[in-house]
């Protein structure tokens, strides 16, 4: 709820003993002081009651006129910005009010761009709508971006729109080559792509507000360096699933492993799956139907038989369908199951991920429209990767060629 309290700044009273008139706003356990332009002497505020009382000289009843509609003001403008964003920013409530800014678009600095949008983000994470991992990578990007300033200007914030090629370029450099991280020193290519990207993200969302007249990012041209995605073949999948396992971690990391491998979801979504998730059709097809954490997209996939004798295997024993390993043990274990299995690859939770969208549903003629639809891809380029890989889809193909030419 805003509250706007007026008081005077006694110790700037001048010599005629007239002090300066503030108001001072509260919203949301925040507040902001701004100046009415109004004066008056220490003794009539206090005679007065603050200017409560019957006013009797007209002096008086001009400055509480002026104060009523200095109220009345602060209150329209409040208004206007909770209309873009409930989350009202004090500090551009008070450039708006103070005449320092000229429009909302010029008002925004960059670092208020990234605290708007992720206080936007971050309603979608506890509304279950995003996963809480992206909302930490926009707040390590903003982070990066208030330590590259200070470094490299020595400036705590920018205005937006004075964003230009040379702080896009320098930024770039700081984030490849002297950021620091847990002790390292640098961030690879594809990471400072992200965090670019981050950004432009960020200022969009500013954008749809009308706080931003144009994306200060778009001037960026860096790619991503694509590399093949590691999956399993048919064969190295029937060794891992048909190996006798003993160690009753390892058997159990194994079963999330093939969970992943015949399902395709990604570890924060495997790990959140309940009995609530499972669905029959009409045709007795049991599905798995989700939406995916990280982009809110909805991922609904068919239960093949490895997966339903998996959920069968841990049913009632946990919580979820399957147990929940943290990522750092999953991927240490599967290193050990890789040793065990005689398979030379580097085994991560996100090879399962690779292997259902190759081997397990590429692989064996599954239109890549839906494998998209599986997966909760955004867009079907990003699932034209996996099938880039697969040589053995073109020979099929191209061997029914050869036979219209024989």
């Amino acid at each position: 709820m805003l509250k706007v309290i007026f008081y005077i700044k006694a110790q700037k009273a001048n010599k005629n003993g007239e002090a300066p008139i503030f108001a001072r706003i509260n919203y949301m356990a925040k507040e902001v002081a701004v100046s009415s332009g109004k004066s008056i002497s220490l003794d009539r505020w206090s005679q007065t009651n603050k200017l409560r009382n019957v006013l009797k000289l007209e002096k008086e009843k001009v400055i509480k006129h002026g104060l009523d509609n200095f109220q009345l003001a602060i209150e329209k403008k409040f208004n206007e910005l909770f209309k873009i964003d409930p989350d009202v920013s004090l500090f551009l409530l008070k450039k708006e009010l103070s005449g320092k800014a000229k429009t909302k678009k010029e008002a925004i600095t960059i670092l208020e761009v990234m605290e708007r949008h992720n206080t936007y983000f971050k309603k979608k994470v506890d509304a279950g709508d995003r996963a809480a991992a992206s909302l930490q990578k926009y707040e390590r990007a903003k982070d990066l971006l208030n330590n590259f300033m200070k470094k490299q200007y020595r400036i705590n914030d920018i205005d937006s729109t004075e964003i230009n090629s040379a702080f896009v370029h320098n930024l770039e450099e700081y984030l490849t080559y002297e950021s620091t991280f847990k002790g390292r020193k640098g961030i690879k290519n594809n990471s400072v792509v992200k965090y670019i990207k981050n950004y432009k993200t960020a200022c969009n969302h500013c954008i749809k507000l009308d706080l931003l007249e144009k994306n200060p990012f778009n001037i960026y041209q860096g790619r991503l360096n694509v590399k093949d995605a590691v999956f399993l073949s048919q064969e190295e999948l029937n060794r891992i699933e048909s190996k006798k396992i003993s160690i009753e971690r390892l058997d159990k990391v194994r079963d999330i492993f093939l969970f992943s491998c015949y399902t395709g979801y990604a570890p924060v979504d495997a790990s959140n799956l309940t009995h609530d998730n499972i669905s029959t059709a009409n045709n007795g097809q049991t599905w798995l139907m989700t939406n995916r954490a990280k982009t809110s997209i909805r991922a609904n996939v068919p239960v093949l038989p490895p997966t339903l004798h998996i959920i069968k295997k841990y049913d009632g024993k946990q919580e979820g369908l399957i147990p929940r390993i943290s990522n750092q043990k999953m991927n240490a274990y599967l290193k050990e199951i890789a040793d065990i299995c005689g398979i030379d690859k580097h085994l991560t939770w996100y090879v399962a991920r690779h292997t259902f969208a190759t081997t397990v549903t590429l692989g064996n003629g599954v239109r890549i429209e839906n494998v998209s639809a599986m997966m909760g891809h955004t867009n079907i380029k990003q699932t034209q990767h996996y099938a880039k890989v697969l040589d053995q889809n073109v020979m099929d193909d191209m061997l029914k060629v050869m036979e219209r030419y024989k």
